[in-house]
């Protein structure tokens, strides 16, 4: 495992996807739930969606930083 690269996922891409997949919350509801705009929800959503892609095809371990 030491040598797999790493792609680190923020508490608040956690929490997105957390609410958007787990919870199955629409985007209005996630963005009201974490107090941020339907945009900037997005943004944060679409950036965890690469990152979790580009772990998976290409064989990385994902971290979860503060």
């Amino acid at each position: 495992m030491r040598f797999l690269g790493v792609v680190s996922l923020t508490s608040e891409e956690m929490e997105a996807l957390r609410l958007k997949n787990v919870e199955n919350l629409n985007q209005m509801q996630c963005a009201k739930q974490m107090n941020t705009s339907q945009s900037t929800l997005q943004r944060i959503l679409t950036s965890a969606y690469q990152k979790i892609s580009e772990a998976l095809v290409e064989g990385k371990a994902i971290r979860i930083t503060k």
